[in-house]
């Protein structure tokens, strides 16, 4: 694994209203204007019953690279729309914010702050469409990698779509978030050089065509790879030609030197009946035991689909409809003020909208989840005020923030405060954990929910609900801007 840190200056990653913005707010003197932002998301992928947290490593490295360079700041100039004190402010910028944030791995929900950074309204302004792009991206595909491996029940999960990706970065971040998710390996090189994901492959179509014969590709390839045997055969036809070739391969060239061939893969036609045909030919060979690969623009829908059919598959190489969450590509995370602090007091700001969903929670707030302590499950999220705390040993009554006469009291429970210190002042205070550490998160976390809220259709709602303190907040800023909720 690559333990340099990835450096790259990606500070000019922003809308460049975010420069506009700026550049009022530090002609207004708001230099030290303490603003509060919070990052959150709407509606779950796919119409799922939960996301995933990932992307806050790179968001790290990214602060941890931000500052303006001179050939930046000369192409500001250029816009001639900012004065020279302004730019002067950029090329001596430094990030002096706090941050709190859900770490990666874990499952998130509509609503509550993923992310809150709360430090000088320009420096939380201009880091805006930076924050965005990194955990939109990543949480979009790690949600959807985790939502295929649970369709294959077990099965080793390979991302194979750096090739369908959109763009490198797409490819290479892509690979690390569907890691977080659950899959085994990747197709993709760097992915593997940078984070230490297992790269995985063998042989595509060309290779079988380039030799005279079938037969004599899978020869050569035993022969170069014994260890690693995996072939693919469909080039021409799986029945007639694919499993007759690779079993005779088999026979010939590893079994003589005491070698178990890996697989076959199948990439085209049926994929149940030809798997279901294949593994009775590899039995009746004496190679039942021999891995059969499925690959083909599958998807979570499609594999459960080819479980139920009964089809002989023990690994999945998912590629283009993980890689770009085909089915539902846009994550949709927002990141909106909050709270503005004026003479060491926090003064409460409310987005309003005709849009229900689009009305925000305002002030800074503190994310809690509540275990069942018999169960060990999630059972609800449960935001309050940044000063209140919970606690849970005579029980915690929540209400829906909407339909507010369904009340629950959750007893013998534990309330696990989900907002981490990643920023202090502007310095670093948080250690991302190694990348496998993150993935083994990520299956420990998704298995401490109910399997009604990980259901494909129709997902039981996973409850986040406000304290009493925060709505009432949240309705005198309704009412006092005309608003009814």
């Amino acid at each position: 694994m690559n333990t340099e840190k990835m450096s790259r200056n990606l500070t000019m990653m922003m809308d460049f209203y975010e420069l506009t913005m700026a550049a009022g707010y530090f002609e207004d003197g708001y230099q030290e204007k303490i603003a509060v932002f919070d990052m959150f998301f709407r509606q779950i992928p796919d119409d799922g019953g939960f996301a995933i947290m990932a992307g806050l490593a790179q968001f790290i490295e990214a602060i941890e690279n931000f500052g303006f360079t001179e050939a930046d700041i000369d192409y500001l100039r250029s816009k001639g729309e900012f004065s020279e004190p302004f730019l002067d402010y950029l090329r001596n910028f430094s990030f002096h914010c706090n941050v709190w944030a859900i770490e990666e791995g874990t499952p998130i929900f509509p609503g509550e702050p993923m992310l809150t950074v709360e430090g000088p309204c320009i420096e939380a302004q201009l880091i805006e469409t930076l924050l965005l792009v990194t955990f939109n991206h990543q949480s979009l595909i790690c949600t959807k990698a985790n939502r295929v491996v649970r369709a294959c029940n077990g099965r080793t999960v390979l991302e194979f779509g750096a090739r369908r990706a959109q763009g490198y970065d797409a490819a290479l971040y892509g690979a690390r978030a569907a890691y977080i998710g659950g899959v085994a390996a990747t197709s993709c090189v760097m992915a593997d050089r940078e984070f230490g994901i297992p790269a995985a492959g063998t042989m595509a179509h060309s290779w079988v065509q380039m030799f005279p014969t079938e037969y004599e590709a899978f020869k050569r390839y035993a022969e170069i790879y014994p260890e690693n045997c995996m072939l693919l055969v469909d080039t021409y036809s799986v029945v007639k030609s694919g499993i007759p070739n690779a079993i005779r391969v088999f026979d010939e060239v590893l079994k003589p030197r005491g070698i178990r061939p890996k697989g076959i893969r199948i990439d085209s036609g049926d994929i149940a009946y030809l798997s279901k045909k294949s593994r009775k030919m590899l039995e009746a060979a004496g190679y039942g035991d021999v891995e059969i690969c499925a690959s083909n623009s599958l998807d979570e829908y499609i594999v459960r689909d080819l479980l139920l059919q009964g089809a002989e598959l023990d690994s999945f190489g998912i590629g283009e409809n993980l890689i770009t969450s085909k089915s539902d590509p846009v994550f949709g995370g927002v990141y909106k003020l909050a709270a503005v602090k004026e003479n060491g007091a926090y003064i409460p700001k409310i987005k309003v909208s005709e849009t229900a969903a689009k009305i925000t929670t305002p002030h800074l707030k503190k994310l809690w989840r509540i275990y069942d302590n018999a169960t060990g499950k999630a059972m609800a999220d449960y935001i309050t005020m940044f000063d209140e705390e919970v606690d849970a040993t005579n029980g915690i009554t929540l209400f829906d923030p909407v339909e507010t006469w369904k009340q629950k009291t959750f007893t013998n429970c534990t309330a696990v405060l989900l907002s981490t210190p990643i920023y202090q002042n502007g310095k670093l205070v948080y250690q991302s954990p190694p990348l496998a550490d993150i993935r083994a998160r990520c299956m420990q976390q998704v298995d401490l929910l109910w399997e009604e809220v990980k259901r494909f259709e129709n997902p039981h709602r996973y409850y986040v609900d406000l304290s009493r303190k925060l709505w009432d907040e949240r309705q005198r800023l309704l009412h006092e801007a005309g608003g009814e909720q």
